[in-house]
């Protein structure tokens, strides 16, 4: 599907208090498209709690359950087990949750609605920061990037939160990135059409919190697939594939960009080139994607 064949429903309206260049609003945007209007989202503690503007108002055109930073999985439960006991199964049921109420807060949550194969689904948007409380290190932010909490640089490899996930043989697990709109619209309106709990993670580039340009954030989300950083694929009834440029990567039909060419952008990596360049680490980075992508070939091809 090309962009120009997207719906022209529009759930996010004016009023948003979204930053300038936000990821998150143009994944909202895509995904309401796909979803359509018979939805309710669960939203924990994240950036998407202030996008949606100050009550009385909102800048969504669809019934909105806030939650606690821990609970949106529970939520959801909730709501998919009352809309079951009114007759009403065509309704989709959404938790929208940022990574830290995902990887970190939210995974016991998470895994029991998995484990009770709730009927809803899942979508974290990935900016692997705390952006909204200040920027701080989650299990999403990658090694060696600037955080408030990491100012040397994070000395921990990120979760593969996916893989923790499909460990749960949940009917469907992907990644997507908002940099390539038409993906992760496909994806979604899958995951709408099974039964069962489903889960999709969006990688979503944050200006302030990675530091770069608020007009770079689809440029920053297209350089972390050709470099491998991040891969869009879909896990479905067990069973692994790739999509887009990450296929063609697995497949040795192109080659990945070198990491540096995604990092240098981002001022959060900005230690790593100042005042010299730092080879050790950035080859530290370069070789744990190396090692990512010879496991995917290793179980995939």
């Amino acid at each position: 599907m090309a962009i120009k064949d997207l719906p022209d429903t529009e759930c996010v309206i004016p009023g948003s208090a979204a930053c300038p260049g936000c990821p998150a609003t143009l994944g909202l945007r895509l995904v309401f498209k796909a979803l359509g209007k018979n939805s309710i989202m669960v939203v924990p503690a994240c950036c998407t709690a202030v996008i949606e503007s100050l009550y009385p108002n909102t800048s969504f055109d669809i019934p909105v359950m806030n939650i606690a930073f821990e609970a949106a999985a529970a939520g959801a439960s909730g709501v998919e087990a009352a809309l079951r006991q009114q007759g009403k199964g065509d309704t989709t049921v959404v938790a929208w949750a940022g990574d830290g109420g995902t990887y970190d807060i939210g995974i016991q949550a998470l895994s029991g609605a998995l484990e009770r194969n709730t009927n809803f689904i899942y979508i974290c948007y990935n900016n692997q920061i705390y952006s909204n409380t200040g920027i701080q290190r989650s299990g999403a932010t990658p090694y060696a990037a600037w955080t408030t909490t990491t100012v040397g640089g994070k000395t921990e490899f990120r979760k593969e939160m996916g893989e923790i996930i499909q460990a749960h043989h949940i009917p469907y697990v992907a990644q997507a990135c908002v940099a390539y709109p038409e993906d992760l619209y496909k994806k979604v309106k899958k995951a709408k059409s099974m039964k069962g709990p489903k889960y999709i993670e969006i990688l979503a580039p944050c200006p302030p919190g990675w530091r770069f340009g608020m007009e770079k954030t689809v440029e920053m989300g297209t350089l972390a697939v050709e470099t491998g950083a991040w891969a869009l694929y879909e896990y479905e009834n067990d069973k692994m594939s790739f999509n887009g440029k990450s296929k063609l990567i697995l497949e040795g039909k192109i080659k990945r960009k070198p990491v540096e060419e995604w990092i240098k952008y981002q001022g959060r990596f900005g230690h790593l080139f100042k005042p010299e360049k730092d080879v050790k680490r950035i080859k530290e980075i370069e070789d744990h994607i190396y090692q990512m992508w010879e496991r995917y070939r290793s179980c995939y091809l």
